[in-house]
């Protein structure tokens, strides 16, 4: 499995996880606002602390992006390319998110595939703040109370990132979901499994996830060879303590790759944001 050498100390806990009920939501989203008002206003209103999203066919104009880039120095292990302003309507096809809070303001972590006006087929990190939706678009989210998602600086990767809080293991949260981040160099399927074995979880399902890999393997051979990748969360389910992971890789150039993880072959890059619910 690669793995990359990150900026700053190695932290010793590999995996930040908190035990929470996740509660589910959907919903309309108005058109006219950007992604990250008409996402956050539902949850906020909803009383959630942190949330997970999924959003399928949503035209999107104006709509920003960034992908996964090369490393800016030494700082960073990789960094943005972009950003990227296609002109036209966005037609995203499917998308993943995060909610949670950056200096007390709502904030959005959004990953997603689309279609472009001229026909192309992208992904990437879309910036939720300069993007508008075109049109009502359905919302499905699920959201805790219990467990609260901060940006906060991150000293082994030298990025701000979004990071779980609450009780230790969970104490006092009604439910048998999780809430968790995942840290660099840790395989994506082991550490669901790692992480639902600890908590008792045989069977769960994934809801959204999202996050970045180093490249990626798939179970049928293929392979994305660059050092970053974004990646969203298509499928995902643990069955008698094994877990199957679908997910949606973007490339470095944006291009657009899907299927079933190879097991044991797909480390965390710089962060992975992971939702598991009891099934």
């Amino acid at each position: 499995m690669r793995r990359l050498t990150q900026p700053g100390p190695v932290a010793p806990a590999r995996i930040d996880a908190f035990g929470a009920a996740l509660v589910p939501l959907v919903t309309m989203l108005e058109p006219g606002r950007t992604l990250a008002e008409a996402v956050t206003r539902p949850l906020v209103a909803a009383g959630f602390t942190a949330a997970t999203l999924r959003l399928t066919d949503a035209g999107m104009d104006p709509f920003r992006y960034v992908r996964p880039g090369p490393a800016d120095g030494p700082a960073h292990v990789a960094w943005f390319d972009g950003p990227y302003a296609p002109a036209g309507e966005v037609r995203v096809t499917e998308a993943n998110a995060t909610f949670g809070w950056t200096d007390g303001a709502p904030a959005l972590h959004c990953h997603a595939a689309w279609i472009e006006p001229d026909g192309a087929r992208r992904g990437g990190h879309i910036l939720p703040t300069e993007t508008v939706l075109a049109a009502p678009v359905r919302m499905e989210a699920w959201g805790t109370t219990t467990v609260r998602i901060e940006s906060a600086p991150d000293a082994e990767t030298n990025f701000t990132l979004f990071q779980p809080v609450g009780a230790p293991d969970g104490a006092g949260a009604p439910g048998s979901g999780i809430v968790a981040r995942l840290k660099p160099n840790e395989d994506l399927t082991a550490a669901v499994e790692a992480l639902a074995a600890a908590h008792g979880l045989r069977e769960a399902v994934v809801r959204g996830s999202l996050g970045s890999l180093v490249g990626a393997r798939f179970a049928d051979g293929h392979v994305v060879p660059d050092h970053a990748t974004e990646v969203l969360v298509r499928r995902g389910e643990l069955r008698a303590g094994v877990a199957t992971l679908e997910l949606v890789v973007v490339d470095m150039q944006g291009e657009v790759h899907a299927g079933v993880l190879a097991r044991g072959e797909n480390a965390v890059c710089i962060t992975f944001d992971l939702f598991l619910d009891a099934a």
